[in-house]
């Protein structure tokens, strides 16, 4: 398979069968200039991941993150004091449900430095290089992109995370390795993320290391299940 870094969406997409192409996102202190900014902003941070993941290519200040606290809190968002507190607000509801505890609110990955925009779209139509790539799939799909990702050395040995899936953008860059999210059940809500489906987040740099190594975990996987299905029958 030619490599072609333009094409890498678009392999990924074709050697996975996935149904939506992996999402593009970049952050940077200032926007491109062909770029439009989105025009409404999300009620969630990661409702920007489906519109981009639907074919549209656009930026987001930090106001349009300030419907989200939890979100822009991932995000590195500095929030105005009424945002703040109705972060506060909405935390302490979560910890009174018993839904997080206060102690994982202060360990949330936060991306460092000062917002300045951030970038969405098909990966194959992102201006600028990719800081994380999302791919959004089944579980038999997470299993091939995590085998090529160990074989290429950038798989995450820590656990899958869960709440708040926004935190896979922080943690993937400060990482420099892949993170595996099951969502949450705000994310499911915002971007129609079946109950089958989860994330895998994928450092942009590494991007196409994974699609040349992905290649060949799909041939191997497949020579191995003719393989496997050829030992149980042979017992049955």
């Amino acid at each position: 398979m030619m490599q072609d870094s333009t094409t890498y969406g678009a392999q990924l997409q074709e050697l996975l069968k996935l149904n939506l192409p992996p999402v593009g996102i970049a952050f940077r202190s200032t926007p491109p200039s062909h770029v439009r900014r989105i025009e409404t902003p999300s009620p969630a941070g990661c409702a920007y991941w489906r519109l981009a993941a639907e074919g549209q290519v656009f930026y987001t200040e930090a106001s349009d993150h300030y419907s989200c606290p939890i979100g822009a809190h991932t995000h590195g968002i500095d929030l105005p004091p009424a945002i703040a507190d109705e972060l506060s607000g909405l935390v302490q509801k979560m910890v009174g449900m018993e839904y997080i505890t206060m102690q994982e609110v202060q360990e949330l990955p936060r991306r460092p430095g000062t917002f300045g925009v951030a970038i969405y779209a098909p990966f194959d139509d992102l201006p600028c290089a990719a800081d994380v790539v999302l791919v959004r799939g089944t579980a038999k799909q997470m299993m091939l992109l995590a085998e090529a990702s160990q074989s290429a050395g950038i798989a995450s040995s820590g656990a899958t995370r869960g709440r708040p899936t926004c935190a896979v953008l922080p943690q993937t860059m400060q990482s420099g390795q892949t993170t595996v999210s099951f969502g949450c059940i705000g994310n499911r809500v915002y971007t129609g993320l079946r109950d089958e489906e989860s994330y895998y987040a994928i450092p942009g740099m590494n991007l196409g290391e994974v699609v040349t190594r992905l290649s060949t975990v799909i041939q191997a996987n497949q020579q191995l299940e003719l393989l496997h299905r050829s030992r149980l029958s042979a017992r049955a």
